[in-house]
């Protein structure tokens, strides 16, 4: 398969009526995006996880809003949650998958353009955020020590 066939160039239009024509376009493959997707939502997940003492549920609701709340071409690719990823049994298999992948988006992302690179960190932060605002009082010491763990996986790259 060649480049063209690989990788997906989409523009993004939002034209309010008057306003200029403006188009931001980021080329990310089929595995590019898989990588974003499982990076992300799978955060979700280690949150979600991290917050069964209180409400599991309540903390992946909160943090999957963030997500599907995200703009730009980051925001058009975690519009949808990976489909078919077996994350693996426990906690520690979820880990093993999805902190590579958020190194592996960052440096994704910063070589191909650094703000959506950005974009993407804060995105991923703020649902890491909204999944700890779940419990009642501050973040459980497990989702703080998760969030610590995805944090240190986003910067890593």
């Amino acid at each position: 398969m060649d480049d063209a066939a690989t990788a997906r160039s989409t523009e993004f239009r939002d034209l309010p009526e008057g306003a200029p024509a403006m188009s931001v376009t980021l080329a990310l493959t089929d595995q590019d995006q898989l990588t974003l997707r499982v990076a992300a939502w799978g955060a979700v997940s280690l949150m979600s996880a991290a917050g069964a003492a209180g409400s599991a549920h309540k903390a992946g609701v909160n943090a999957s809003i963030a997500l599907t709340s995200a703009t730009g071409p980051v925001g058009h690719v975690l519009a949808k949650a990976p489909k078919g990823v077996q994350y693996g049994r426990t906690v520690a298999a979820l880990a093993d998958q999805v902190l590579p992948a958020l190194t592996a988006s960052m440096s994704l992302l910063a070589e191909r353009d650094p703000a959506e690179a950005g974009n993407f960190r804060r995105t991923v932060l703020v649902a890491v955020e909204a999944a700890g605002r779940s419990q009642k009082g501050e973040p459980s010491p497990v989702m703080a020590e998760m969030a610590r763990k995805i944090t240190e996986a986003l910067d890593a790259a």
